[in-house]
């Protein structure tokens, strides 16, 4: 379900939990790419609604799959979601079956032990993974708390039965109220995605200071077993580097691109 305007988030109390709901600054442009169909909820009379930009953002991609249901104020309008990607894995579902640990340059690790809820690290309190909801630029996201030990050092969640043939993609940010700041003193977070075996890097983000919202890079995998990947972040300076991130195996689009 999306909201027309994304403000009008009172809807949320009359809807069952298990619907989910989404409304956000930016959300009539986000693909929405887990729904093969999309319900919009919407009040296009209200004042500042500006149906024309929705419209422009949102219908790209998409097909109206229905009559529109209206009662009183509000409309109801199913839509077939063109930008649907089916997932075939992602890092926040097999969390728990992950290998975590601290990694130094020269390689020796530190593991991380799993206490049924996250992998707790030695060091820091904020040095754990586990799956949390967090908010980057307005958007509620459930991700990966991977907060980076700081130096040169990284912490590492290992992945098995990552998927060949498909589109390996890297999502994530630094926390909205810690990502504004530019301090001087602040280093440039790095997240990354490798391949366990071959060590060849996959994908990269950089997150310098003052770089807010969601991060996204994509590359395809070749057919083939399925691999074992590496998923790392790393900051010279550890303060005010919250970072939250997920990685996908996505099929293609529902146009096959």
């Amino acid at each position: 379900m999306l909201l027309f305007p994304w403000w009008t988030e009172r809807a949320r109390l009359y809807l069952p939990p298990e619907v989910p709901v989404y409304g956000y600054w930016g959300s009539d442009r986000d693909d929405l790419r887990a729904h093969p169909r999309i319900w919009v909820l919407g009040q296009p009379e209200l004042p500042r609604a500006n149906e024309a930009g929705f419209r422009e953002a949102f219908l790209p991609g998409r097909t109206v799959a229905g009559d529109t249901l209206q009662a009183g104020t509000l409309t109801l309008t199913p839509y077939t979601n063109g930008r649907y990607r089916p997932l075939r894995w992602s890092a926040t579902q097999a969390f728990a079956s992950a290998r975590v640990y601290l990694e130094s340059p020269d390689g020796p690790r530190q593991p991380c032990p799993f206490n049924g809820q996250a992998y707790r690290c030695p060091g820091p309190p904020y040095l754990y993974m586990a799956p949390e909801w967090h908010e980057l630029l307005y958007e509620p996201r459930r991700c990966l708390w991977m907060h980076p030990p700081g130096g040169a050092g990284r912490l590492v969640a290992e992945f098995d039965g990552v998927p060949g043939g498909t589109g390996l993609r890297l999502e994530g940010g630094i926390l909205t109220e810690f990502a504004v700041r530019k301090s001087p003193s602040l280093s440039t977070t790095l997240m990354g995605v490798d391949d366990a075996q071959s060590r060849e890097r996959l994908l990269e983000i950089a997150l310098p200071p003052g770089l807010v919202g969601v991060q996204r890079a994509e590359r395809t995998l070749p057919p083939g077993e399925p691999r074992t990947v590496k998923v790392w972040t790393q900051a010279t300076n550890a303060e005010s580097r919250q970072v939250c991130l997920d990685v996908f195996a996505l099929g293609p689009t529902a146009g096959g691109s």
